[in-house]
């Protein structure tokens, strides 16, 4: 039934029944790609289908929300001849002017980090470094922690951070999908707490359920919002109290804040997001590579937010399945990606591809 240990399948299965005896007919919906990885790889989308519940994923994949033009200003960056340290994820993700990959191909010296920590070692032996920072509130901090204990001269970040929580406004605003629940990330809700997914319930809003990434997390989170739906309530419930605290990590949020600034920028897959994104303080200007390299990134292409024949975009607002692309594993693939989507492990499009039948 699913790769389990023998105790946690016993339990999947009274969960299991449980749902089954609700008589339920729900569309939840994730924002985080841990999360899409632990329901596929497990079998728990079509257990959870099997009793009426079917669970979508949101933009909850960092490199997939970030956009085609900041893409290019990476690789921008890497042709002028600055040393360029990214997350491997990032190394695939085409544009219609190439990717880092291809840079690197080229002779740019784009190098794979695992950490910011990584890039400011290596910082060491380079003339110019920029590091490009991607990731939600969960990895935010680490940037903001290395931005403020004094960084050398010649490192600068290029700031792609996005805060969930406006994506989650957006996705109410257009309307374009039934949502009768929400799973909240339990990594994002570790920084952030409880506190800023409240507006998203309430009588105008819908159940809500922090869960952590474990198959019986996934199937308790699940079972409670099914509950709320229910019993009428709208409310914010901590399936994951193990690590998130409802007032989050008080630290880290202060760090964000002496390091970061809010700022509206666009999504992939959606418009321009009033304050969803963090970019770098003008106090510490002097790392903005935005700022520090101005002259080079004004000559950045032009270029076309969406490739032809990727649909992105509309499986990070939760339109369409992955197996809903025409593209999908046919001229699209995590060898041959069309989109960030099959790039990253994150992405919808590379978890189903790995774990299709």
């Amino acid at each position: 039934m699913m790769d389990l240990r023998y105790r946690d399948e016993g339990m999947a299965v009274k969960i299991i029944d449980k749902l089954k005896g609700m008589d339920l007919d729900l569309r939840f919906m994730h924002v985080c790609g841990t999360h899409q990885d632990t329901l596929v790889k497990f079998g728990l989308e079509k257990m959870l289908s099997d009793v009426g519940i079917t669970i979508g994923q949101g933009p909850g994949c960092p490199v997939c929300v970030t956009t085609t033009k900041e893409v290019v200003e990476a690789i921008t960056l890497a042709r002028s001849g600055v040393t360029l340290t990214v997350f491997g994820d990032m190394m695939a993700v085409p544009t219609p002017i190439g990717s880092l990959a291809d840079m690197r191909a080229e002779g740019a010296d784009v190098r794979v980090v695992y950490s910011v920590e990584d890039a400011l070692l290596m910082s060491k032996d380079v003339e110019r470094m920029v590091f490009m920072a991607i990731g939600f509130e969960t990895t935010s901090p680490s940037t903001a922690y290395a931005l403020l204990h004094s960084p050398p001269e010649n490192f600068s970040v290029l700031s792609c951070h996005r805060l969930l929580p406006p994506a989650l406004r957006a996705l109410f605003a257009m309307g374009e999908v039934r949502i009768d629940g929400l799973i909240q990330p339990g990594h994002v809700a570790t920084i952030i707490g409880l506190e800023p997914f409240a507006p998203f319930s309430g009588p105008q809003g819908v159940p809500q359920v922090v869960t952590g990434f474990e198959p019986l997390d996934l199937l308790m989170g699940v079972y409670m919002l099914a509950k709320q739906v229910k019993e009428g309530r709208s409310v914010v419930e901590n399936e994951y109290p193990r690590v998130v605290r409802p007032e989050g990590n008080p630290k880290a949020r202060d760090m964000l804040a002496r390091a970061f600034k809010e700022e509206d920028r666009a999504w992939r897959g959606f418009p321009v997001l009033p304050l969803s994104s963090l970019e770098v303080r003008d106090e510490l200007s002097e790392h903005n590579a935005r700022l520090v390299y101005e002259n080079v990134l004004k000559d950045a292409p032009q270029v076309k937010e969406d490739m032809g024949g990727c649909r992105c975009g509309e499986m990070l607002r939760g339109i369409i399945r992955s197996e809903q692309c025409p593209a999908f594993a046919r001229g699209c693939s995590p060898k041959r990606p069309m989109g960030p989507c099959m790039v990253s492990r994150e992405g919808s499009c590379n978890i189903s591809y790995r774990y299709r039948e």
